[in-house]
């Protein structure tokens, strides 16, 4: 009995440790918790510098409960991930987004360049990588739960055409295209439309079925709970 209490103060110890450091001088906070997963103010961060440095705009000019929000928009998602809608995208997928990110910073053209500038936004490649492959997961996800529900009738089709295409096309200057040549082009921008209909639509649902806490931090450290 003695042997397990004294690891159970000892296990208590590393996790104090590894959140505080000299008088109670916090380091890192949960700021919301998903059917008791854990979401750290480190994730919080870094979700930010991420999404900053991935739309090329400047840290801080997001909202951060915006965010945070989407932190748990993902942990509820995931949750949702069974196979084979969870598998993992290929190493070509991966790289292709990553080409994607990189070719907004046109001044970056060597490798060493490439790594400082990841490294200015505490970034790695490998970490790059991973945060591309849970957004390509999810939206996996995302497409083969919700696709089969997105219809997109023909009429719709046409409507689009002639109230939005058309008229775009006319004031820009534009030839104007047959209807059934972006047909195609046309029905998978409304399908698209009409999964993120859905998926506002799922996400309520999975915020409603789970227990979901958040606690925000101002910057003097004091906390706002919001649950």
């Amino acid at each position: 009995m003695r042997i397990r209490l004294h690891i159970a103060l000892c296990a208590l110890a590393v996790l104090a440790a590894g959140l505080f450091v000299h008088a109670g001088d916090v380091v890192d906070r949960i700021v919301a918790t998903v059917n008791g997963q854990i979401i750290l103010q480190s994730d919080w961060e870094d979700e930010i510098r991420y999404e900053a440095f991935v739309a090329k705009r400047p840290v801080g000019s997001e909202d951060r409960k915006a965010a945070l929000d989407r932190l748990i928009d993902q942990e509820l998602l995931r949750e949702q991930m069974h196979a084979p809608d969870s598998s993992p995208p290929s190493d070509q997928e991966i790289q292709n987004e990553v080409k994607k990110i990189r070719r907004q910073y046109e001044n970056v053209g060597t490798e060493d360049g490439w790594n400082s500038l990841l490294a200015a936004n505490r970034l790695t490649e490998s970490e790059l990588r991973r945060r591309v492959m849970l957004q390509l997961q999810l939206a996996r996800l995302v497409d083969t739960r919700l696709r089969p529900a997105a219809n997109v009738s023909s009429k719709s089709i046409e409507s689009y055409y002639n109230q939005e295409l058309l008229p775009q096309l006319r004031q820009s200057g534009a030839k104007e295209v047959p209807l059934a040549e972006v047909t195609p082009q046309i029905k998978e921008l409304l399908t698209q439309q009409k999964i993120n209909q859905l998926l506002v639509a799922w996400l309520r649902d999975l915020h409603a079925g789970s227990e979901i806490h958040t606690q925000l931090y101002s910057s003097d450290g004091e906390a706002r709970r919001n649950e």
